[in-house]
């Protein structure tokens, strides 16, 4: 009982938070200012990871079903269709994004962690500004805007994996891995990706940045909190993914 009442006080303080985010910024200039920074800290050096990822996770998948379907009943095509879905239906859009809540969803929690703690965020209210707008919109609004970039460069990357690997050990032909990604290719599939990558990147963005707003103590209160951004954006991903897929694969 206790658990319920505290998880509903702790989306209701979320929800009133987002009420103080959502909304005009007070002053353009600073937040695009912010906007920029937060896409390079959050987003662009965030590439070479999701490409080392993706790159690696689509070579494993592209052998894992050479291994374990070959077959004299199971055409050769059949390796490259099953490493293209699994890369646009699942891995460079929720697994992806998992591996992005660990890495941006810790670094956004520490830094507005901090600024709490050291009474920056304190400051910034006694001068009239709307902290929590200034301070977390520019981070949703650049996670939002790219990682489903993210995403294009991990199914990029995955299938040039996959590709690398074929020429390197042999285990099937180019021709045929390529046959296998183009066979009954959906486009629609690669705008669920991103659709579900939007949202994922809201999650992420929004409830790190709230625990972290909501910080008290000091610099082992800051680590606790980061720790639990991480889970909170991991579960709340999982549980988004299956109602999206649910939504949008009908």
């Amino acid at each position: 009982m206790n658990f319920i009442i505290k998880w509903i006080d702790t989306f209701g303080s979320y929800l009133m938070l987002m009420k103080r985010v959502i909304g005009r910024p007070e002053c353009w200039k600073m937040f695009g200012r912010q906007f920029l920074r937060d896409i390079f800290q959050l987003g662009v050096n965030s590439i070479p990871i999701v490409l080392i990822i993706s790159f690696f996770i689509g070579a494993v998948i592209c052998i894992q079903m050479k291994l374990n379907i070959e077959s004299p009943w199971m055409p050769k095509i059949v390796v490259g269709y099953a490493t293209r879905e699994i890369m646009l239906l699942e891995f460079s859009s929720s697994i992806m994004c998992l591996i992005l809540a660990g890495k941006v969803g810790s670094n956004i929690t520490s830094e507005i962690g901090t600024m709490r703690v050291t009474q920056q965020i304190d400051a910034l209210e006694i001068m009239g500004v709307n902290s929590a707008n200034f301070l977390i919109l520019p981070k949703i609004s650049a996670l939002v805007t790219f990682i489903p970039i993210l995403v294009i460069f991990s199914i990029i990357s995955g299938i040039g994996g996959s590709y690398a690997i074929c020429y390197a050990t042999q285990i099937m032909t180019p021709e045929d891995l390529t046959c296998g990604l183009q066979y009954c290719f959906i486009p629609w599939y690669i705008g669920c990706s991103i659709i579900k990558a939007i949202f994922f990147a809201f999650i992420i963005a929004s409830v790190a940045s709230f625990f972290g707003y909501r910080v008290e103590g000091g610099s082992i209160e800051v680590g606790k909190a980061s720790t639990n951004a991480v889970v909170s954006c991991s579960v709340l991903i999982l549980f988004a993914d299956i109602v999206l897929t649910q939504l949008l694969m009908q």
